[in-house]
Order: C-alpha cells, then sequence, then structure tokens
C-alpha cells in the first residue's frame, strides 16, 4: 500500500515500547566460524534461554538452555558424541531434547521422561539461525537472502552491534534517513528528502533522495569530486524483523536483528562497497582496508547511533507515559509494523495453545472411554462368571 510522504506530527504510540517479537522467523545468533565442534554457545532470543552446540561431526543443535532435571543451563554441560551433556549430573540430551543417558542409572532400567525444548538451527553466510517460534512453521520462512555475499565485485564488511535500547528503538534508528544530522562531523549524508512510502503486512520501504559531500563520500564512491554535492536515491527496507539498505551501484547494507529482552538489543551488519580498485590491487589490502572501513569509518558511525538510541531508551524508563512527537511518516509505519507482527504471534501462540488443549481433552475423554468399556466388559465378565 502506498502512503503519503507529508511530514506530519503524530503521537508515538507508547505501547510500541513494550511489544515483543514475532518469534516465527529466522534470527542470527552468531558466527558460525566461531563455534567449534564439540563447543557450546549460549545465546538469548528475546528471553529464551538457548543452548547451541556443534556435535562431534560438525552438526549445529540448540536445545532450552534449561536442563529438565534440577534447572541448571545446559550451556554449562559438555558435548559427548552427538549429545549433550549437563554438567550436574550427567544427564544426556540428543539434538531432539531427549533424554538419552544417566551415568548412574543402571543400563537395564528405563530412562526418565525427560524433555528438552528443540529449535529449528540453520548456517547461512557464515552466521547462525535459530527458528524460535512454532517449529512446524519454520520450513515456510528463510533467512533474508544476500544475493552479493558471494559476488566477487562487492567488497564485505561485517560490523556486529551490542545495544542497551528495545528493538524497535535501533529499527526506527534504522530507517530514519532524516538524522544525518547527527553525523555531519563524519561527512555523513544531508538534505534528505521522502519520496516514496510502501506498507506491507511484513514490510515498510521507503525511497529517499539525499546528498553527499567531503573525501569520505568520494571514497566510497557516492560522487566524484570531495567539493562536490552528490545528490542519490537512497532505498530502505525493514522486513520484519530484519533490515535492508540500498543504494544503487555504490553501497549495499543488510542489517540482522537479535532482539535479546526489553532493553537489549543485538545486531549484525553486512556492509557491501564497490570499491574503485581493480582486483589485483584490492586483493593484498583487503584485510587492512576491512579493519580500516570499521574502526574508522562505520564504528565512528555506529557509535554515535548507539549514543542516541540508548538516551531515549533511559528516558523511557524513567517515564514511560511520557509522550512524544513523530513527523516522519516512515517511522510511524514501522511502528505500526512492530504492534502488528506482535500482535499475529499472540494471536497465533493462542490458537495454537487452544488446539493442544482440545487434543489433551479428546485426549483424555478417550482414555475415560476406554476405561468405562473395560469396567463395563469386567462387570460383564463376572455376571457369566456367576
Amino acid at each position: 500500500m502506498e502512503l503519503a510522504t507529508t511530514l506530519t506530527s503524530q503521537t508515538v504510540q507508547n505501547t510500541v515500547r513494550q511489544v515483543g517479537i514475532n518469534a516465527n522467523y529466522w534470527y542470527a545468533v552468531g558466527w558460525a566460524n566461531q563455534l567449534k565442534p564439540s563447543s557450546i554457545m549460549p545465546v538469548l532470543i528475546w528471553q529464551q534461554a538457548i543452548a547451541v552446540y556443534r556435535d562431534e561431526n560438525g552438526q549445529l543443535h540448540a536445545l532450552e538452555d534449561i536442563c529438565p532435571h534440577k534447572g541448571v543451563a545446559l550451556h554449562k554441560g559438555k558435548v559427548q558424541g552427538c549429545n549433550l551433556a549437563c554438567a550436574y549430573h550427567g544427564w544426556e540430551f540428543n539434538a531432539q531434547g531427549h533424554c538419552v543417558g544417566v551415568p548412574y542409572l543402571p543400563k537395564e532400567q528405563k530412562l526418565p521422561r525427560a524433555q528438552a525444548r528443540s529449535y529449528p538451527i540453520q548456517e547461512k553466510y557464515n552466521l547462525i539461525w535459530i527458528f524460535p517460534g512454532d517449529p512446524t512453521l519454520a520450513a515456510t520462512q528463510e533467512p533474508p537472502n544476500i544475493a552479493e555475499f558471494d559476488q566477487p565485485d562487492w567488497f564485505m564488511v561485517p560490523l556486529p552491534a551490542r545495544i542497551n535500547a528495545h528493538f524497535t528503538i535501533c529499527n526506527e534508528n534504522s530507517m530514519d534517513v532524516f538524522h544525518g544530522f547527527l553525523h555531519q562531523k563524519l561527512q555523513g549524508w544531508f538534505d534528505p528528502i521522502l519520496i516514496s512510502l510502501r506498507e506491507t503486512d511484513t514490510s515498510v520501504c521507503t525511497e529517499y533522495k539525499v546528498s553527499y559531500k567531503g573525501r569520505m563520500a568520494k571514497f566510497l564512491g557516492l560522487s566524484q569530486r570531495a567539493d562536490q554535492v552528490t545528490t542519490l536515491p537512497v532505498s530502505t527496507e525493514y522486513r520484519y524483523p530484519h533490515f535492508y539498505s540500498f543504494l544503487q551501484g555504490i553501497s549495499t547494507l543488510y542489517l540482522m536483528r537479535l532482539p535479546v529482552g526489553p532493553t537489549e538489543t543485538h545486531s549484525i551488519a553486512f556492509f557491501f562497497f564497490k570499491i574503485r580498485l581493480p582486483k589485483w590491487a584490492l586483493r593484498p589490502i583487503s584485510p587492512l582496508l576491512k579493519i580500516f572501513l570499521q574502526r574508522f569509518v562505520l564504528l565512528r558511525f555506529l557509535a554515535q547511533d548507539i549514543e542516541m538510541v540508548e538516551s531515549e531508551q533511559r528516558t523511557i524508563n524513567a517515564n514511560p507515559h511520557r509522550r512524544y512527537v513523530e513527523i516522519n511518516p516512515a517511522i510511524v509505519a514501522v511502528q505500526r509494523l512492530a504492534i502488528r507482527q506482535y500482535e499475529q504471534y499472540v494471536q497465533h501462540v493462542g490458537q495454537s495453545t487452544q488446539l493442544e488443549n482440545n487434543r489433551n481433552r479428546d485426549s483424555q475423554k478417550s482414555i475415560s472411554r476406554s476405561e468405562g468399556m473395560v469396567l463395563d466388559q469386567a462387570e460383564i465378565t463376572n455376571e457369566d462368571a456367576t
């Protein structure tokens, strides 16, 4: 749906800072190459503690980070073959979360019916992805398609971040091109104009006209000369739950968002640039260039953004009922999307719970009928015997 791009005053919905996530999507939780075989990594996805481990064969698995025996965090244990053993008593759980071993239990004795929740997990783009919602829906979703990842014409710079703020505040910062004022000392962008705004059930898409000038803009290919102002169209898109930005033929940004809790958000960004150097000249300097862009360009922009969004979060913590005014319709659309996605997830969970309750009730009725039939048959048999 095409929306108006006029900048008009609107009151920010306070409820947006209380919403949770729609868990029925894939979330990136860490770097795949950093989790070696027989290693364990604890992660949090919106207050869900998960133990991710790589078995001795190199396969990834994810279990709820709670041992069903005593509640000890499973990530404190160790990998044994393809299973995860709790550090406390050595109870062993397989990839499906079933208890498959208790070291002090006689082999002839039946194992306890202990079950740890398992999560769909996959490895893509050197990232570990987990689907924390309804596992039956995992096959219907995919991580973002990052077409530039394996393309030699693009120079990739990864950038992780940890932010003490609600994920909606972080998302609004990413979609709000009007905050270029913050980065003016870093030779960022200026004079943005919102020219297009579209909203769907799962995304908000914008297009801005943005101006650039300076040595950094020239180096990144945003302008031909450092003293020349260049105006280009910039597309941004919040494809729930992740972010995408595109400057045609020059740069692309994929931002994978990981909401950890109500006031903590992690993210992993992939920046892709078209560097104006021959491949033979770029290859030997690539490691140093990547470090330079991370430390002296991207991290400086990121630090300024983090300072702002964390300040915003502290104000909300002090007075959660305070109201604010927004004039960018793209931000209001992003807020609507976050609320809508969370409400859809809550509704899905409610329906799934109701179906499970109905199945349990039907099962109990079936058991009761079977028991009744057994009792009736027993009475008939007794009567025949007399």
